[in-house]
């Protein structure tokens, strides 16, 4: 199996917050909104970006479509047991994961869930730190965010009750894992 991602994944590109264009990226950030009551499974847009900006375990993203921010997600290494992994280290931890209110149903988080699971494939060869996927949690009663995962590929690996938000599905991509068609 080769290292290059499918060229699917490059559809909704992610960018890394740490650029330049940081004061842009935090202005679009700032103006994202979510559908009632998503904000209890995800948080401030804002406020996620600026937390994942302040510890060096995170790498902020955001998710482009068409030249413009659509969404935002974070991947943190050493804390996969925040979605209920068993150990913290053999993977990424996608987590502070949204898409735009006027950009979802669109089928964007589906291809920027897969995206991140490239970022964390790159991160991990280039920093040489042996994650072996990309783990998340999601909250069972968000199935519109179930199926976005379960499409990129992740697999549902059992629930996890440690979320704030109640009983959560803690789902895992391997990086050497293929996207069923």
């Amino acid at each position: 199996m080769g290292t290059e991602p499918a060229p699917w994944v490059w559809l909704v590109p992610l960018r890394d917050l740490d650029s330049d264009a940081r004061a842009i990226q935090l202005g679009a950030i700032a103006e994202m909104s979510l559908v009632p009551g998503q904000d209890r499974f995800v948080g401030d847009p804002l406020r996620m970006a600026l937390a994942g900006l302040a510890e060096e375990s995170r790498r902020p993203y955001v998710v482009e479509a068409g030249g413009s921010a659509v969404g935002l997600l974070t991947l943190q290494s050493g804390a996969a047991t925040l979605a209920g992994w068993p150990d913290d280290h053999s993977a990424w931890l996608l987590r502070g994961f949204l898409i735009d209110r006027p950009h979802q149903g669109r089928g964007m988080g589906t291809l920027a869930a897969a995206a991140a699971v490239e970022a964390g494939r790159k991160l991990t060869a280039r920093h040489q730190t042996g994650e072996s996927g990309v783990v998340l949690s999601v909250n069972q009663e968000n199935p519109a965010g179930l199926s976005a995962y379960r499409r990129a590929g992740f697999v549902d690996s059992g629930p996890y009750t440690g979320g704030p938000a109640g009983p959560q599905r803690t789902m895992f991509r391997s990086f050497s894992a293929t996207v069923p068609a």
